[in-house]
């Protein structure tokens, strides 16, 4: 039995001047970096070190590298990387590559985010087990609440599919269906999958579809209350016409 280990992800890219520029934005220090024999580079952030690797030729979009990154609070991390994206290049990219996704819940699995760097690599940040943790699908706060609403239940299971599994089509046809399907939800339950759904019109390209839904947005009657509670979702909102 080997007492200790460390595994160093390598992942490839097309350029390292595209790559690290990116990892410096998400608070990443280069500690190694080399052009010849082959270009390749190492950076660390915290606990998380990652090589990256320079391929000619290689193309990001066809990349299936992946990375699990475990993490206590994955929003925390979200807000430092959001913070460092924008102070970088004056936004978070959510759609294309590079590009990052929000912390969300997911049907099936523990909570997060992911990470689309510039040679199309997923870093997987999930929420560490804990023990209250009933299986390693997670515990009570990875599954919506019942005061929540079905609709609820209906984004995270769209967001299992749109962020986990890159499939954004397909979450963004449970998001209409299930918004179909609930259409008597309160506006407090609607505005979490609207908002979602908005942002995957956003993702795909789609900017006529995602007005149409933040036009929705608008005309949701919400309480001063309600919108406090939202205030999250309601900033996502504000922010998506510019993204």
């Amino acid at each position: 039995m080997v007492p200790s280990a460390t595994v160093i992800p390598a992942l490839p890219c097309r350029d390292l001047d595209d790559s690290l520029p990116f990892y410096r934005a998400l608070g990443f220090k280069v500690t190694y970096r080399q052009e010849r024999p082959n270009p390749y580079a190492a950076v660390r952030r915290e606990d998380i070190e990652l090589h990256l690797f320079g391929v000619p030729g290689f193309d990001p979009a066809e990349s299936m590298h992946t990375v699990i990154v475990l993490v206590p609070d994955t929003a925390a991390l979200h807000a430092a990387f959001a913070a460092g994206l924008r102070e970088a290049f004056g936004k978070v990219p959510v759609s294309g590559i590079p590009r990052m996704t929000r912390p969300r819940r997911m049907q099936g699995t523990r909570g997060g985010f992911m990470v689309i760097d510039p040679g199309g690599n997923w870093l997987r940040i999930s929420r560490q087990r804990t023990a209250s943790d009933a299986d390693l699908d997670g515990g009570p706060q990875d599954r919506p609440a019942e005061e929540e609403g079905r609709i609820a239940r209906v984004v995270a299971a769209a967001a299992r599919q749109a962020d986990s599994h890159g499939d954004e089509a397909a979450g963004i046809r449970m998001l209409e269906s299930g918004l179909a399907r609930h259409a008597d939800a309160p506006p407090a339950q609607r505005l979490p999958a609207l908002v979602y759904l908005a942002e995957l019109h956003v993702r795909t390209g789609d900017h006529d579809a995602a007005a149409a839904v933040l036009a929705q947005i608008d005309e949701l009657e919400l309480s001063t209350a309600e919108r406090e509670t939202l205030a999250a979702d309601l900033a996502i909102a504000a922010e998506l016409p510019n993204t």
